[in-house]
This record gives structure tokens, C-alpha cells and sequence, in this order.
């Protein structure tokens, strides 16, 4: 019974680091803020395949990670986004931030449902994953004083739409890890946390460029099947 409860721990860490990270960007740490979003991507990285390694897979577990990453890559890192880059009524105004700081996390609960209810194709996700996204909105919110914030806007637009698109990106999920590795991972997690505490803007932003290329890549191939598309349909005519 203890060996079923497992995955579901490092996904309840996954909650509890995304709860962590707002309170700490309302308390002025954005950059630690940013990195337990990080953080809690490892964890999320982790639960489903402890839980194939360990065949303890659910449906309960599947509902619980689905609602935590709602909380740990949708809300926090809207909120960190909020709170460094769209709080200024002068600059821009206060009802278009609360927007568009609202369908950030409202798109990525839209892709989990879909997620969870229509089958995807294999070794794919339809749609930008929520932990990628909230991954890049949370590290790109520590570039605020280096990039405008139209553009800081529109890419959070961009973010959003891409959860709910039909796009589709690499699935590396179903790579497993051996079931005698497992007691690897609290050292692989512990190992994670005294990194972040010691570099939380300097990690976070290193791992905001692998995260870009993921999104951006998915759209660009996307973009050359559709002008692949587009050529044989004007070679037809």
C-alpha cells in the first residue's frame, strides 16, 4: 500500500512547491519563486514514471496531477508574471493585465481536461504541455527589466494559446526509469533544491533557453507541414 502512495507524494511536493512559489513572489522573490516552478516540473517529471515502475499507476493519481499542475505551472507563474512585469497602472492597464494574467492558467486547465479526455497521438502531445509553458513564463517574467512588456504580454497570449492549440510536441514522459533506480530520485530532487537555493535567477534562466526551443519547435514544424501543405495544394491547380 506504502509503494502506491509513492508517485502521488512527489506530485503532492509538486502542489506544495507551486503554493511555496506564490507566496514568495508576493513577497518579493521572484527568482526563488521561478525556480521552485522548476523544481516542481522535476517532481512532475518524476511522479508518472515512479508510478510506471512501480505499476501504480491511477486514476486518482492522474486527477491529482492534473489539478496540481494547474496550481504549480497555470497560476504561479501567471502570478509571477503579474507581480513583476503587469503591476504597474501607469504603464499598463490594470483590468488588460488581470486578463490576460487569468487566461494563462484558464488555457492550461482547458489543456489538462483535453488532456485527460481525448487520446493524443502517439509520442506526442496536442498542445504546448503545461509545465513547458509555465517553465518559460516564469524564467522569461526574470528577463522584465531587459524586455518590454508588450512583449511580455504577447508572448503570455502566445503561451496560452499554444496549451490550447493543436500543435503537436515530442512526448518524452513515456522514457521510464528502472524500478531498482527509484530510490535515485529524493537524491536527484535533493540534489535539485540545493542548486536552486544557491543560483535561483542564474538556473532559472539557463533553463528558460532548452524550454523557448521546445515551444518554438513544435510551432515550427507545425508551420512547415503547413506550407508543405500549402505547396502541393498550388502545384495542383
Amino acid at each position: 500500500m506504502l509503494t502506491k502512495s509513492i508517485p502521488s507524494l512527489f506530485t503532492v511536493g509538486n502542489l506544495f512547491l507551486g503554493v511555496l512559489s506564490i507566496i514568495l513572489v508576493f513577497n518579493g522573490e521572484p527568482g526563488r519563486a521561478a525556480v521552485l516552478v522548476i523544481v516542481a516540473m522535476l517532481l512532475d517529471g518524476l511522479d508518472g514514471r515512479v508510478a510506471r515502475a512501480l505499476n501504480a499507476q491511477s486514476e486518482f493519481g492522474k486527477e491529482l496531477d492534473s489539478l496540481s499542475d494547474v496550481i504549480s505551472f497555470g497560476v504561479a507563474p501567471a502570478f509571477i508574471m503579474y507581480v513583476v512585469a503587469f503591476n504597474d497602472p501607469h504603464v499598463i492597464s490594470p483590468a488588460f493585465a488581470w486578463i490576460v494574467t487569468a487566461i494563462f492558467p484558464i488555457c492550461g486547465a482547458l489543456r489538462l481536461a483535453r488532456f485527460n479526455v481525448i487520446a493524443g497521438v502517439p509520442g506526442y502531445f496536442i498542445g504546448l504541455p503545461i509545465p513547458a509553458a509555465g517553465g518559460v513564463l516564469c524564467t522569461l517574467a526574470l528577463f522584465n527589466n531587459e524586455i518590454n512588456v508588450y512583449v511580455l504580454l504577447v508572448s503570455t497570449v502566445m503561451l496560452s494559446y499554444l496549451m490550447v492549440s493543436t500543435v503537436k510536441y515530442p512526448n518524452f514522459k513515456k522514457a521510464g526509469i528502472p524500478k531498482a533506480a527509484i530510490w535515485i530520485t529524493p537524491i536527484i530532487v535533493a540534489v535539485a533544491v540545493i542548486i536552486a537555493i544557491k543560483w535561483p535567477e542564474s538556473i532559472s534562466k539557463m533553463i528558460f533557453v532548452p524550454l523557448l526551443i521546445y515551444a518554438l519547435y513544435g510551432l515550427k514544424k507545425t508551420l512547415m507541414a503547413s506550407s508543405s501543405v500549402y505547396a502541393d495544394a498550388t502545384k495542383d491547380v
